[in-house]
């Protein structure tokens, strides 16, 4: 009998494998297409997602077991099978049966056979005992016993490794963090949703945005709020980096916003509501310094946070059309256009806010895209910083003086964040960084400053960075 999930995990697998796929695009659709539901489709979504987090670790399994190289079908359905083995409570018997099953059907009969005996070795040990024998020793070589016991690529783990600095230790806190599946956070658009419409929708308050909500189950879609484009599924780091742009007190006007790279729009989307309605939630507490909620190293100074009160418009553009649409259908009261960010549509200094959440590696959000640390290499870094620098200029020569920037990023890759940023300031002597942990006091553990980072193992977020300048009147 054809096996529905493991059929549909096993071609988002191929999918992923030939052809780049997205699997957190492809597989919704296959599920839906198929008509494949309840049990079956979250045995289909753990499969999927729950094997292309474990990659490395299970490839250094596999060819642990096996006396040749698979094929490429093949070892995706050796991957399939060893994440049932090796993380889930599927009976070794029904792990093993169920793969040969499925390489028989889709592959052929002497394929089925190989299978067999590559997964019966793998079912003869437990994860932990597996990793000491496949991964490199963690005294001579740690970062390459962290990237297969982890099932990242060594490069990324050496990026968190930097970009955690003193707290290295950390390391391999994040890449385990990185492995578990993230909630399904919602965000309230001011004016537009609330957070007791989705908690009466079966959500539950975030941990630190004031708009922001998470679903413990079932699919955000059949939530009026979010069906509607009210509200919307957005990682509360995401919110709250946008949220802080917003809170900076400006002297004069304050009536006209640019989100620069806005596609696919959700910073825009919380960006457009604020801007028209105001920050309707303000900031209901200042915490106490080092406490649960504000930042170690003493008190927000007082004033500083100031919720902004409404009455601005934003333009949102994104270089890419079909980018630029989903912004459209996203926002209520934006200006959407389609504009390159490193050659203005707008005179100079025309803005008082800009948010530039500039393209990159996105290592911020393997949890959710985990097939990306996978296609990712460090040979894209150079480019990638090197349009982030463009982008960041041409933002601060859109802001007006007095006028504040947001520069972020989906990346804790120095290269990524801090460098650029400093690099753009040494150039400059018209812009001053301020401390961005000022305006999420709420928010603890987000580093020295004066830029604040995000980390999926201490805040439960996206690795988000945010560092905001303000250009000199």
């Amino acid at each position: 009998m054809r096996d529905q999930a493991r059929n549909a995990a096993f071609d988002v697998m191929r999918a992923v494998a030939e052809r780049d796929a997205y699997a957190n695009l492809l597989l919704p659709r296959l599920l839906r297409e198929r008509g494949i539901s309840g049990r079956d489709a979250a045995l289909a979504t753990e499969l999927t997602y729950g094997t292309l987090r474990g990659l490395g670790t299970y490839d250094a399994v596999i060819e642990a077991c096996s006396d040749r190289a698979p094929d490429p079908a093949v070892r995706d359905a050796l991957r399939l099978g060893a994440h049932q083995l090796l993380q889930m409570r599927i009976p070794p018997h029904a792990a093993v049966g169920t793969s040969v099953d499925l390489v028989r059907l889709r592959v052929g009969q002497g394929a089925a056979k190989f299978v067999n005996a590559v997964l019966r070795k793998i079912a003869g040990r437990s994860l932990e005992e597996w990793v000491p024998i496949v991964a490199p020793d963690p005294d001579r070589d740690p970062a390459g016993h962290l990237a297969v016991a982890h099932s990242h690529p060594r490069w990324v783990v050496t990026a968190f490794r930097d970009a955690l600095g003193k707290d290295a230790g950390e390391t391999a806190d994040v890449l385990a963090a990185d492995n578990d599946r993230p909630q399904v956070t919602l965000v309230a658009r001011p004016g537009r949703s609330s957070v007791k419409e989705l908690r009466d929708a079966g959500a539950e308050p975030a941990r630190y945005s004031p708009y922001g909500a998470c679903l413990p189950e079932g699919d955000p879609g059949r939530i009026a709020a979010v069906a509607e484009t009210r509200a919307a599924v957005q990682d509360e780091a995401s919110q709250l980096v946008a949220l802080a742009l917003t809170r900076v007190p400006l002297d004069g006007r304050d009536e006209r916003w640019l989100d620069l790279c806005a596609g696919p729009g959700g910073k825009a989307g919380l960006l457009d509501a604020i801007a028209t309605h105001g920050d309707l939630e303000g900031l209901a507490a200042t915490p106490a310094a080092g406490g649960a909620g504000g930042r170690a190293g003493g008190a927000v100074r007082p004033g500083l946070v100031r919720p902004f009160a409404g009455g601005a418009r934003l333009v949102a553009a994104d270089v890419q059309h079909h980018r630029a649409r989903l912004v459209w259908q996203t926002t209520v009261d934006a200006g959407v256009i389609t504009a390159d960010g490193t050659e203005p549509a707008w005179r100079p200094e025309a803005f008082d806010r800009v948010m530039l959440d500039a393209p990159c590696t996105g290592l911020g959000a393997l949890r959710r895209r985990p097939e990306a640390r996978w296609r990712r290499d460090p040979s894209s870094i150079a480019e990638l910083s090197r349009l982030q620098r463009r982008l960041l200029g041409t933002a601060l020569d859109a802001v007006r003086p007095g006028g504040v920037v947001a520069y972020v990023t989906c990346s804790p890759h120095l290269a990524e964040t801090r460098v650029v940023v400093g690099d753009v300031l040494a150039r400059r002597d018209d812009v001053e960084q301020l401390d961005a942990r000022d305006y999420l006091p709420e928010v603890g553990g987000l580093g020295e400053g004066p830029h604040a980072q995000f980390w999926p193992h201490r805040h439960g977020t996206d690795a988000m960075f945010l560092a905001l300048l303000r250009k000199r009147a």
